[in-house]
């Protein structure tokens, strides 16, 4: 991945009135050490953060993602975020994405061992080439995820439904999903129930009816699968929440999952078994999702 730029952000108070930012932000070498050995984001993955994917320059959905980092902060007990500090990072950021595309990272930790303050920073780098699996679709295996569909509304202390920085179980799925001849996982509840993606958000469809998993089962609301939802309603589709058996899976009319970065990539297989792919109407998708989104 090549590193474009890093911006160290001093916190800005939620109720702070000023709105000229630019005293607050400190570039650094991307390429160097900017973290102390205390950092709370490495030692225990203590923190938020969010994906923007850029388009030519233009931060995608950057609204919904401040959102999400101020949904994912209260979960967490982080101070909530100047949201239009944030924003002025963000547009500083994507100043620097250039052609093609690119993915804004944001980083909100408890910050040092003891420290006054949290730890706040912004980076882009240039984006991977996901043409192959926009076209050609990725395979997934299902994974247990190791609780109940009601677990998160028992036990919030999970923090289940925000985007924090411990993302070793998301990675470890991916291997794992690897490992069984896969791409890619979707993760299901130990009573059978679909969730989510470890990086992604899931959508079926079944005749014209685009559904995703309810997000009240401690799923990350996907802000492209938000986005995507009004575009497809936009078309004259009709789309929903469900709660979907994770049998449905396999007898989808088409699937995918979707994310900032990524975008949509068709499911072509679900543990093994093969899915329609549609393709002009991915196609489509991937058109709407490249083109400049507020």
């Amino acid at each position: 991945m090549a590193w474009r730029f890093a911006l160290m952000i001093d916190p800005a108070a939620s109720d702070d009135a000023r709105t000229d930012f630019d005293a607050t932000f400190t570039e650094v070498d991307p390429s160097a050490p900017a973290l102390t050995v205390g950092e709370l984001s490495t030692q225990r993955g203590d923190g938020i953060f969010e994906s923007i994917g850029v388009v030519d320059g233009h931060a995608q959905e950057v609204t919904a993602h401040l959102e999400r980092l101020a949904h994912s902060a209260r979960l967490c007990d982080l101070p909530a975020p100047h949201l239009p500090q944030w924003r002025a990072a963000v547009g500083r950021a994507a100043a620097h994405a250039g052609a093609g595309e690119s993915v804004i990272k944001l980083i909100l930790s408890r910050g040092v061992e003891h420290g006054p303050t949290p730890t706040a920073w912004v980076t882009v780098a240039d984006a991977g080439d996901f043409t192959a699996a926009r076209t050609d679709g990725i395979r997934v295996v299902t994974l247990d995820r190791g609780y109940r569909l009601d677990t998160p509304a028992q036990a919030p202390w999970l923090l289940l439904g925000a985007k924090t920085l411990s993302y070793a179980v998301n990675m470890a799925a991916i291997r794992e999903a690897k490992r069984r001849g896969a791409d890619d996982a979707v993760f299901t509840t130990s009573d059978g129930y679909v969730l989510e993606a470890p990086t992604a958000s899931l959508i079926l469809r079944r005749g014209d009816r685009f559904t995703t998993p309810a997000p009240n089962a401690g799923i990350l609301h996907g802000t492209t699968q938000l986005s995507l939802f009004e575009h497809l309603e936009a078309q004259g589709h009709e789309v929903g929440y469900d709660t979907i058996p994770a049998s449905d899976l396999a007898t989808a009319d088409a699937a995918w999952l979707v994310s900032s970065v990524r975008l949509a990539a068709p499911v072509t297989a679900v543990d093994g078994a093969p899915l329609p792919v549609d393709r002009d109407l991915t196609a489509a998708m991937n058109a709407y999702l490249l083109s400049p989104r507020d």
